[in-house]
Order: structure tokens, then C-alpha cells, then sequence
């Protein structure tokens, strides 16, 4: 199997074991990022030096012992609605090409803490007000609708263009891609995970969830962005 084609639960074992590194990882769902890409058009940018440095830290610090927990190392895409500073935040719409975030939105924060390695910002239906994420293209079918508002989040776990990613979720934004490309999202419930940093849809009924291949892997995203300890 190859690097890309794992779980998160199955890559923190190897990456844990010295079988795997970060950098191993990272290198092998970017590549697989780039090769679907032109095809899908699941991110709006990737980061790849950006990527690649933050894989070789969590490879250090692995090695010194200094293990952040099991998302520690682990490739994810960030759906264009959540703040990254210094990145933009765009929606997937022009008019907001020239937004910059300014500060982290919590959810970013934990993931970073926890370790994760960021390729960059996934598509999403603009201003996340819709159900087809149309500038993206079907994991298993790209004749077919990713769905949304989060497509370009389930579309690139499912293609492996990522091993987890975030999305949110209003009226069924992280559930419908997530069914139609054949992964798992979760909409957690309301309040449990942060939501500043986040472009608003409905503000009382905006959640943000982990997009992933497997629900022990959901699991473990959850625990990252509540500030809970990992499952076992």
C-alpha cells in the first residue's frame, strides 16, 4: 500500500513504529494532490514547500522524542472558509482573492499544536451557500458532482490527496460530499468545536468536522480540534 492510501489511525501507527516518517508521507499525498489535481480541482493552493518544512519538524521532533500525538506529522487540507494566518481565505470566490487572514481561527490552532502538516486550502461551493461545489469534480467519477459545500475537502481524502480535512457544515455541507465521494464526515454537535476564524454562513447553525477515511480516524480528529485527549 502505498503512503498516500492510508488512514490517519494506520499512518501515526507506521510514522510511531519508524516504519514511516512525515516526510515520506507528506512527499506521497502531494504527489498524488498534484496527479489528481488537473482533474479534480480539489484545492484552492497547495503549499507545498510550506508542506514539505512542516513535515521535516515533525519528523525532528519525533525523532527526539517529542511526540505531539497521533495527528503529529499527518498531511490534512483545510477547507477555504477557515482562517490560516497569513493565508487567504477566500471562499472560493474572486471577490474575496484578496483577503488575508490575520490570525489562526482556533481549529487551526489545534491542528497545528497537534502537529498536523497543512498542504493548503480545499474548494469549497462559494461562501459555502450550496450543495455541488461546482469547480470540483467527483473522487470516483469527475463526470459527477463532488457535492458540498465541503467538495474539495471530501475529494481530496478520498482521492488521496490528503489523509484528513476540515470542513463545516450548515445544512448537510460536510455530509453530502462525504457521502457521494465514500468517506466519513462528521458534523460534531453544536458548540463543540470553535468556530471564530470561520466565514459564517448561519452563525447558529455553522459546525466545523473532520472529513476522513475511516471513523476511528474522525475520532481522532475530533479529540485534535476539542482539546480531548485521542481515543485509544
Amino acid at each position: 500500500m502505498r503512503p498516500y492510501e492510508l488512514t490517519l489511525a494506520d499512518a501515526a501507527a507506521a510514522i510511531r513504529a519508524g516504519e514511516l516518517s512525515p516526510v515520506e508521507l507528506t512527499d506521497s499525498v502531494l504527489e498524488r494532490a498534484e496527479a489528481a489535481e488537473g482533474r479534480l480541482h480539489a484545492f484552492v493552493s497547495v503549499r507545498a514547500d510550506e508542506a514539505r518544512a512542516s513535515a521535516a519538524r515533525a519528523a525532528r521532533e519525533i525523532a527526539a522524542g517529542r511526540t505531539r500525538g497521533p495527528l503529529h506529522g499527518i498531511p490534512m487540507g483545510i477547507k477555504d472558509v477557515i482562517d490560516v494566518k497569513g493565508q487567504p481565505t477566500t471562499a472560493s470566490s474572486s471577490v474575496r482573492a484578496d483577503h488575508i487572514a490575520d490570525a489562526d481561527s482556533t481549529v487551526a490552532t489545534r491542528l497545528a499544536d497537534a502537529g498536523a502538516v497543512l498542504l493548503g486550502k480545499t474548494h469549497t461551493h462559494e461562501f459555502a451557500y450550496g450543495l455541488t461545489t461546482p469547480q470540483t469534480r467527483n473522487a470516483w467519477d469527475a463526470d459527477r458532482v463532488a457535492g458540498g459545500s465541503s467538495g474539495g475537502s471530501a475529494v481530496a481524502v478520498a482521492a488521496g490527496g490528503a489523509t484528513f480535512a476540515l470542513g463545516t457544515d450548515t445544512g448537510g455541507s460536510i455530509r453530502v460530499p462525504a457521502a457521494l465521494n465514500g468517506v466519513v464526515g462528521l458534523k460534531p454537535t453544536y458548540g463543540l468545536v470553535p468556530s471564530d476564524g470561520v466565514t459564517s454562513l448561519s452563525w447558529s447553525l455553522d459546525h466545523v468536522g473532520p472529513v476522513t477515511r475511516t471513523v476511528q480516524d474522525a475520532a481522532l480528529v475530533l479529540a485534535a480540534l476539542t482539546g480531548d485527549d485521542p481515543p485509544p
